[in-house]
């Protein structure tokens, strides 16, 4: 109740007749860039970037994963349809992958699926079930904390890659170069990296 009094005068009791709710109400929502991030507490996308209320459509899910594209009718698609309302319907111009450091679900799929196997998580997980492969083989005798670093980037790899599995998004990257960026955050140290898909390795942003 205290932060949303706190919100209220902020954005709602000020004097001004234009404030940015105002517009919003009236003009609808026209953000320029979707962004998919975690739902971990500590990596909140509007605090990250700075942004104000109708500057980024987002979607959070455990890991920051995109599932390959499948059929509608099989099964239940939250963050494959609010893709397709951010590139279809709200047309932004960029799509942003904000991955992250100590990731509670790539430290459980590096562990391997629980006894219970009708886990949400263990399930959900499996999209980036290509990532703990790559990592176990090429890091074996990496400690968990450096197997976890590099699982976490493998994965935004991973969700890049499956990003171009459908069809709204590259025809928005073909007739109207809808960008995309992939974008890791290391909370332990405060850096953002990007990813370069022309050498396929993640460069640390000078900023």
């Amino acid at each position: 109740m205290a932060g949303f009094r706190r919100f209220r005068e902020k954005y709602f009791l000020q004097d001004e007749s234009d404030t940015i709710y105002q517009r919003l109400a009236t003009s609808g929502q026209t953000p320029k860039t979707l962004l998919i991030g975690c739902s971990d507490s500590r990596v909140d996308p509007a605090i990250l970037t700075g942004a104000s209320p109708g500057e980024l459509f987002v979607v959070r899910n455990v890991a920051n994963l995109i599932p390959p594209c499948e059929p509608a009718a099989v099964g239940f698609h939250g963050t494959s349809s609010a893709l397709e309302f951010a590139v279809v319907n709200l047309r932004v111009e960029n799509i942003i992958i904000l991955g992250h450091r100590q990731c509670g679900g790539i430290r459980a799929l590096l562990r391997g699926p629980g006894e219970d196997s009708n886990s949400f998580i263990s399930q959900w997980m499996g999209i980036a079930y290509e990532a703990r492969r790559h990592v176990l083989k090429e890091y074996p005798n990496a400690d968990e904390d450096t197997q976890c670093r590099f699982a976490e980037m493998e994965s935004l790899k991973i969700s890049l890659k499956n990003l171009g599995t459908f069809p709204f998004i590259q025809e928005a990257i073909s007739s109207r170069q809808l960008n995309i960026i992939g974008i890791y955050f290391d909370l332990e140290l405060g850096q953002l990296w990007e990813f370069d898909s022309s050498s396929q390795q993640f460069r640390q942003l000078d900023i």
